[in-house]
């Protein structure tokens, strides 16, 4: 008896295609059940969470009432926060500080003073710095808050009951253990 006959077949019962199928799917099945790899698997996930604080500058927010919305904040002390169009959660607004809005104004003798900036549309315009407080994921690269990278320059978006605005990240650091 032959080991393969002139059908292809081996032993004459077995077609060597059929055979080479079921080898590719076999194979297939081991590669996706038995050995899967380190695919799918975070390396960001297996490291510690340690509490950070986030400063944020905000510059010219439009708003009608700028002291209610200073009130919000300290009244309501969290928000949503979204970076680069991916929600990351909470944070909590552990401070806010408003940026008085100011111009240079020139003296006759070519010095210049800084004055509160008199004109009526600076009053609904609000600069401030607010401090948001976060569990982020702390790798060798910088602080991750929702799996994504939080450092200087990093445009946060935050998001409330009332107010959705851009920020930019301007600090970022572990606080002080009492």
């Amino acid at each position: 008896m032959k080991l393969i006959d002139s059908k292809g077949r081996l032993f004459g019962k077995l077609s060597i295609l059929d055979l080479g199928a079921a080898l590719v799917i076999l194979m297939t099945i081991v590669g996706i059940f038995v050995i899967p790899g380190t695919t799918g698997k975070s390396t960001i996930a297996q490291v510690a969470t340690e509490p950070i604080e986030v400063d944020v500058i905000v510059k010219g927010l439009s708003v009608l009432n700028p002291n209610n919305l200073l009130d919000n904040f300290r009244n309501n002390p969290k928000t949503n926060i979204i970076i680069r169009n991916q929600p990351a959660g909470q944070a909590d607004i552990k401070n806010v500080r408003p940026i008085d809005r100011n111009i240079l104004v020139t003296q006759p003798d070519g010095t210049v003073k800084i004055q509160a900036d008199p004109r009526p549309e600076s009053n609904y315009s609000q600069d401030m710095i607010l401090t948001l407080g976060s569990p982020a994921e702390i790798s060798p690269t910088g602080a991750v808050i929702g799996g994504q990278k939080v450092k200087i320059g990093t445009l946060i978006e935050l998001e409330g009951e009332d107010y959705n605005f851009n920020t930019s990240v301007i600090e970022v650091r572990r606080p002080k253990k009492s």
